[in-house]
C-alpha cells in the first residue's frame, strides 16, 4: 500500500453541519494534497487541547491510552488512515512491544488524537487521497484555497468550553 505522511494543518468548523473538521496535510516533501475529516466535538477538542499544548490535571481519553501503551512497554509507531467507504474513514494504530507488531482498527479522529500524544507519524494511504479528491471534483488548489479559507475563520471557542482544573 503506497501512503503519504501528513501533519494536523488545522481544524475547523463545517458551518452547514456544525461539525468540527480536522484538517491532514501532506508534508512539505511529500506534495500539497489536503485531507479533511469531519470528527466528533470530543475529539476535536482533544486535538485542539494537544495542538494549543495545554494540560489538565487529570488524563483525557486519549492521554490515558498513551499511558496505558507506554505501561506495557508498547510504542505508537504510527497511524494510518487507510480506507474511505461510503464516506466513512478508517485507520488503523501500529503499536510495537517486544519485537512485535500489533494492528488496532481505530476511528481517525481517535488516531490523530493519540498520534499527536505519542509523536506518531500519521500517514494517509494513496488510494484514500484520491478518492476523497474524486469525491470532491474541486481540484487540489481550490480545496487547499477553500480550507485555508475556513481555518481563518476558525474560533477556539467553537470546539467547547474545558475544564483544567478537573
Amino acid at each position: 500500500m503506497i501512503m503519504r505522511q501528513m501533519y494536523v494543518s488545522g481544524l475547523a468548523i463545517d458551518m452547514g453541519t456544525n461539525s468540527p473538521v480536522v484538517v491532514l496535510a501532506e508534508t512539505q516533501d511529500e506534495g500539497k494534497r489536503v485531507l479533511p475529516i469531519w470528527i466528533g466535538h470530543a475529539e476535536a477538542a482533544a486535538i485542539a487541547m494537544k495542538l494549543a499544548d495545554l494540560s489538565i490535571k487529570r488524563p483525557l481519553t486519549h492521554d490515558l491510552m498513551k499511558l496505558i501503551i507506554d505501561g506495557f512497554d508498547g510504542k505508537v509507531i504510527k497511524v494510518v488512515i487507510n480506507d474511505l467507504r461510503d464516506q466513512t474513514f478508517y485507520a488503523q494504530i501500529y503499536v510495537e512491544r517486544e519485537n512485535s507488531l500489533l494492528t488496532i482498527d481505530a476511528r481517525p479522529s481517535d488516531s490523530i488524537a493519540l498520534a499527536l500524544r505519542c509523536d506518531a507519524p500519521i500517514y494517509v494511504a494513496n488510494h484514500v487521497l484520491e478518492a476523497d479528491r474524486k469525491k470532491t471534483g474541486l481540484s487540489e488548489e481550490d480545496r487547499a484555497q477553500s480550507l485555508r479559507e475556513r481555518l481563518k475563520k476558525i474560533n477556539p471557542e467553537d470546539f467547547g468550553k474545558f475544564s483544567f482544573n478537573e
